[in-house]
């Protein structure tokens, strides 16, 4: 069951170090928790950079270490990028969905449609060829810090790794979930009625994503340094669901679809 807050509480994690490949990413989010004076509750979502899990995870790649296909040289005449970067991200999607001068959208391996895979050069360490990749498993990267962190401390909690995602026909980026563990991914309300009793029949609300976005207007998108946010207020039940449950079934795919 989920019933909607009248408030909520988002918050960061102050101070929350740079993390690097190896390092407890739980550990360092109790740690945080610790020095802040933010002990985690029961039903408290955490709302965690996919940049940070990837760091930890040791995702990084160098470019001069990629192979260049012949695909991947005609895609990056077509788009003008990095042929190096363009056979990396070939290696993480499984299509490509668009192609054009400074644009490739692709679905990477684990459903999510995206611009290059996820792949990005930002807040990285390293030179320019240095960039990183998404998480091996973002939904299996979340249910680990779940259990590490719930064990640690006795509560039930949510978690959610965000990402920064375009839209089609929407100006901007917004944050969405790529991994999802403890808590609703989608929240499927039809059957519930109307403040005038009539029944809805086709709401679903993509509820991790629109925590996800939230948590970006206080994470920042630049040299913020807050990759860590808690939601607190939210009131629902476990659920086994993940990012999977966002995913739109190709065959219910009206925009690529023939008629």
């Amino acid at each position: 069951m989920i019933l909607l807050p009248q408030r909520l509480e988002i918050g960061a994690i102050p101070d929350f170090p740079w993390v690097s490949p190896g390092q407890s990413l739980a550990r360092l989010i109790l740690e945080g928790c610790l020095k802040a004076n933010m002990p985690l509750e029961n039903g408290d979502v955490l709302v965690i950079s996919q940049k940070v899990v990837s760091k930890a995870e040791g995702r990084y790649r160098n470019l001069n270490d990629v192979t260049v296909s012949a695909e991947a040289r005609a895609v990056a005449e077509k788009t003008g990028k990095d042929p190096r970067l363009v056979a990396l991200i070939l290696e993480e999607a499984s299509e490509i969905i668009a192609a054009a001068p400074d644009v490739l959208i692709t679905r990477h391996r684990s459903g999510h449609i995206m611009a290059n895979a996820g792949i990005d050069r930002s807040n990285i360490e390293g030179n320019e060829d240095t960039v990183l990749l998404l998480p091996e498993d973002a939904d299996a990267s979340a249910a680990d810090l779940r259990a590490t962190l719930e064990a640690e401390t006795n509560t039930s909690l949510g978690i959610i790794i965000a990402d920064s995602h375009g839209r089609p026909w929407r100006l901007g980026t917004t944050g969405v979930a790529i991994g999802v563990s403890g808590i609703s991914a989608l929240w499927d309300k039809r059957g519930d009625t109307d403040a005038f009793g009539r029944p809805l029949k086709v709401t679903q609300l993509a509820l991790a994503d629109m925590l996800a976005s939230a948590a970006c207007l206080v994470s920042g998108e630049g040299g913020e340094g807050r990759p860590v946010i808690l939601i607190r207020g939210l009131r629902a039940d476990a659920s086994p669901q993940t990012s999977k449950n966002l995913l739109r079934p190709a065959e219910q795919d009206l925009f690529r679809s023939p008629p």
